[in-house]
C-alpha cells in the first residue's frame, strides 16, 4: 500500500511543480499594466477590430443648402 501511495505522489509531484510555474496575472507587464489587464486590453482591441463600421458611416453628410433671403 505505501508503495502505491509513494510511486503515486512521485507521478503527481512534477505535475504540481510545473503548474506552479506559469506567470500570475498579478506580475508587472508592459506599459506599466498587469498581464492581466495587458490581455484584458488586447482582447477588447482585438473585439473592436472585428467591429468594423459600413463604408456609409464614413462618408461625409451633404451640407443642406438654406434658401437666401
Amino acid at each position: 500500500m505505501i508503495r502505491i501511495l509513494a510511486s503515486l505522489a512521485a507521478c503527481l509531484f512534477p505535475g504540481l511543480l510545473l503548474a506552479a510555474c506559469g506567470g500570475s496575472d498579478t506580475d508587472p507587464g508592459p506599459g506599466g499594466v498587469t498581464v492581466g489587464e495587458a490581455r484584458a486590453l488586447d482582447e477588447a482591441a482585438e473585439m473592436l477590430d472585428q467591429q468594423r463600421l459600413p463604408a456609409a458611416a464614413l462618408e461625409e453628410p451633404e451640407t443642406p443648402q438654406t434658401p437666401a433671403p
